[in-house]
C-alpha cells in the first residue's frame, strides 16, 4: 500500500506564468514567476515587511 501523498501547496491565483502559492500548513503566500526557461520564487510581504498569511483550515 502506498502512503497518501498530500499536496502541501495550493495555487491561489494563476495568470500567464505568474502564480501565487499558499503553504497549507503555515498559510504563507509565495509568488512564483516563470519566463521561458527560468523562474523565481519569493515570499509575498506586506507594507511592513511581514509575510502575507492566508488563514488555513486545520487539517483533521
Amino acid at each position: 500500500m502506498k502512503p497518501k501523498k498530500d499536496k502541501r501547496f495550493l495555487i491561489k491565483k494563476e495568470n500567464s506564468g505568474t502564480f501565487i502559492f499558499v503553504d497549507k500548513k503555515t498559510g504563507v503566500n509565495y509568488l512564483y514567476v516563470q519566463t521561458g526557461y527560468s523562474g523565481g520564487l519569493t515570499v509575498l510581504v506586506d507594507a511592513q515587511g511581514n509575510p502575507v498569511v492566508t488563514p488555513v483550515a486545520e487539517e483533521e
